[in-house]
């Protein structure tokens, strides 16, 4: 029986989460939890006695713990106590309680059962005591006064003491504490003994293997160099059976003159190396590297221009521009095949099928396609590499393309190259400089290499969001083909021709199960997508699909027919809708064109009259360009018009532009901005089946504005039938489709009166 003074009956709990503390022994804690030392500090004021209950592998506390004391208490600056807790007896827990908010518990000492026959209680003493002798003899370095608890007399402290050291499971460790007798609690112990003796003696042997095959390697090394010794004494030389085949290869490798002299230099090298040294290693790679790149091999370009155009058209809807670059590149190459092709690159927002359409320019000529991301790239060595003498050194990411590619004539497209950074590792850009100059990349110098490789029959295309952050000598290097926004009537044919193939065929689907109307693709584009691109328009088609699919799956094998009606069943309600003209002539309320990211738009312009002394309020996030421009407009029409019903001085003028949380800009809502200003002093309405853009000056002339091809088709969709158009801007009608300009009217203006006479209606 464990022998003590009084026994608590509510003690503080404390959950261990590192182990099990057995009796009789030590534990040492820091402890900087707040709640821990209030714990530690009530025990302080009474028993001096903390339980400590043990965490199972699933999360749950036991039921048996240990009731420990507090020996040494500790504080230091910082509110960190360090306390020295020793095992006493073992209890369990009765009722959970809390008592001064520190968690308690009302608990039951448990006390340990002896068996009647002495003799078999010492016998499994002694049992005990030589299996722990046996792990001490396998565990090197053990203090010598851990070796004192075999002589421990007290069975149940010897227990305890000998399980504590042992690196056994929490749960194993748990059933021994929670065992009353102590023959049963002996059985456990062995149980764990024996598995601690096989694997330190496991371990010992692992260990000993690798001490032979160690000294083994140290006695090749040594006679190795014994040998090189003695060979070079007698005139001869060690042959290294990789040089003999790096060798060979380099017979029949076909290599440009500089790169054969420097595979052949690195060659002597590895013959005087240490097969095993790491110097021979780094010799081996670059020779491998020499071999595996494409020198002079190249794929043979198709230069049918009927074929290219064919395959363009095939792959991507419009984009006449790319189109037209590609099919004169090809003519140029047929024309003249030693001619410089150059450096193309795709601007336009995201979805607009940039990289798409280096995949079909490869395509289209017949060539091997890569492309290479930079978006996130900091480092100059992804681009040049790192020079060979540094472990683990590469080649930069262009001649590792070149290798994925196996030909030195591919489409390479280098991704993102708007999103390149730079920092304390050096500026990618700089490094680009010489890969994507005509005049300069027949001779690029790889640092890896260190000798040229000739990228002039590299086709590079480069992408990019916008040309911002593309510095000013590389952006100079590169050809900019624009890739604007998709129209609404775009996006349309393009989900006709392409993307309901493409998803039905995805998930599975077959035209006799799933058919898409007209009025159903063009409800999607203009009801649950707003994006220059289409990847949204093509999730949402996907959508729908999937949806059929389960109904196929599920034996519905009924045609699905996709209508405007239909659509919200599928994708829910409206995610966007358009703004449009409005039913009737209105006062102060005149309708500009706005060209955005995801297209045109009309813009309704608003003005109100205040009692004031003429002071101007702009509200609808209004972009200090565009609140120049009513600036403008306003200092036109008080010094140009005296025939107004009100006098701009004695009013306070309010110009509100709706959809406030869309921000807005530039100048070409100047026109507009005039007109709502005019209308409302002189209380004349303004046309509402008419749109204006263009630019005002002070002296009321009218400048040309961009965008007119997506304003144009944004103000057809809105139901607007007359657009004026600045003078400059008639020739840009040549973008808009002959029949969606035939649809409306268009009036050329120069100055500010030709657009107000048709903008405002004087008679009324």
């Amino acid at each position: 029986m464990i022998k003590g003074g009084n026994t608590p009956e509510i003690i503080p709990i404390h959950l261990f989460d590192q182990g099990i503390l057995m009796p009789y022994t030590i534990l040492p804690l820091t402890v900087t939890d707040p709640d821990m030392i209030a714990m530690i500090d009530h025990a302080v004021n009474g028993d001096k006695i903390i339980g400590v209950v043990a965490e199972s592998p699933s999360g749950a506390r036991y039921s048996v713990g240990t009731a420990a004391g507090i020996m040494k208490l500790y504080r230091f600056p910082g509110d960190v106590v360090r306390v020295t807790l020793k095992g006493l007896y073992r209890f369990r827990i009765i009722e959970d309680m809390e008592i001064d908010n520190v968690a308690s518990a009302r608990v039951e000492r448990l006390s340990t059962t002896f068996p009647d026959d002495v003799d078999e209680l010492e016998a499994w003493r002694r049992s005990i005591e030589i299996q722990l002798r046996k792990i001490m003899e396998l565990t090197p370095g053990i203090p010598d006064e851990l070796q004192l608890i075999t002589l421990l007399r007290d069975p149940e402290r010897l227990g305890f003491v000998a399980a504590s050291g042992l690196e056994a499971p929490v749960f194993r460790k748990q059933t021994f504490l929670e065992e009353d007798s102590i023959i049963l609690r002996f059985r456990l112990l062995r149980s764990m003994m024996n598995y601690e003796i096989q694997r330190l003696k496991l371990r010992e042997h692992i260990e000993g293997q690798v001490r032979m095959e160690m000294e083994q390697d140290q006695k090749e090394y040594y006679l190795k160099e014994k040998m090189k010794v003695i060979q070079k004494e007698l005139g001869g030389a060690s042959i290294n059976p990789d040089v003999v085949e790096l060798s060979e290869k380099l017979a029949k490798k076909e290599l440009p003159e500089s790169a054969a002299t420097a595979a052949e230099e690195e060659l002597k090298r590895l013959s005087k190396l240490h097969p095993g040294s790491p110097e021979a290693g780094v010799a081996r790679s670059y020779i491998e590297w020499i071999l595996q790149l494409p020198w002079m091999d190249r794929t043979e370009d198709r230069l049918d221009i009927n074929e290219a155009g064919r395959i363009l058209n095939e792959d991507h809807y419009d984009l006449k521009d790319v189109k037209e670059m590609v099919l004169e590149f090809l003519a140029v190459r047929k024309l003249n095949p030693t001619g410089k092709a150059p450096i193309i690159c795709f601007v336009g927002p995201p979805g607009v099928g940039k990289t798409s359409m280096g995949r079909s320019i490869a395509r289209a000529l017949g060539r091997k396609f890569i492309r290479l991301s930079l978006g996130g790239v900091h480092d100059e060595a992804e681009i040049r590499g790192h020079r060979k003498t540094y472990i683990g050194a590469m080649p930069g990411r262009i001649i590792q393309g070149l290798k994925e590619a196996g030909t030195s004539n591919p489409v390479f497209m280098l991704d993102e190259i708007d999103k390149i950074g730079r920092d304390f590792r050096g500026d990618p850009t700089s490094a680009l400089l010489e890969v994507l100059d005509p005049e300069q990349n027949f001779s690029f110098r790889d640092n890896y290499l260190s000798t040229p490789f000739d990228l002039s029959f590299v086709k590079f295309i480069t992408t990019a969001n916008t040309l911002d952050t593309i510095p000013g000598p590389l952006r100079d290097r590169m050809e900019i083909i624009r890739i604007p926004g998709y129209t609404e009537n775009d996006k349309f044919e393009i989900a006709r021709r392409y993307l309901v193939k493409r998803q039905v065929e995805r998930t599975g689907l077959s035209g006799k199960l799933i058919r898409f109307r007209e009025s159903g693709l063009r409800c999607i584009v203009k009801r649950y997508t707003r994006e220059a691109g289409v990847r949204e328009l093509e999730r949402s088609i996907g959508a729908i699909c999937r949806k059929c699919a389960v109904k196929a799956a599920s034996g519905d094998l009924r045609m699905v027919t996709i209508t405007e009606k239909s659509v919200p069943d599928y994708l829910g309600s409206w995610k966007y809708t358009r703004e449009s003209s409005l039913a009737e002539p209105a006062v102060g309320v005149a309708t500009g064109l706005a060209w955005t990211a995801v297209g045109g738009e009309i813009l309704m312009i608003e003005t109100l009259l205040l009692p004031g002394s003429g002071k101007l309020i702009l509200t609808g996030q209004l972009g200090d360009v565009m609140k120049e421009s009513a600036q403008a407009a306003l200092s036109w029409i008080r010094s140009n018009r005296s025939d107004l019903r009100h006098d701009p001085a004695e009013f306070d003028i309010h110009i509100h532009v709706p959809a406030g949380a869309t921000p807005k800009d530039g100048p070409s809502a100047g026109v507009a901005i005039a007109a709502s200003i005019l209308s409302a002093l002189s209380e004349k309405p303004v046309q509402n089946r008419t749109a204006v853009t263009g630019e005002i000056t002070l002296r009321g002339m009218v400048l040309p504005v961009g965008g007119v091809k997506e304003k144009v088709l944004g103000a057809l969709s809105a139901g607007i039938e007359k657009v004026l158009l600045p003078v400059e801007n008639m020739r840009d009608l040549e973008d808009v489709p002959e029949d969606q300009r035939n649809a409306m009217e268009f009036v050329p203006i120069s100055e500010i009166g030709q657009a107000l006479d048709h903008l405002i209606i004087w008679s009324e």
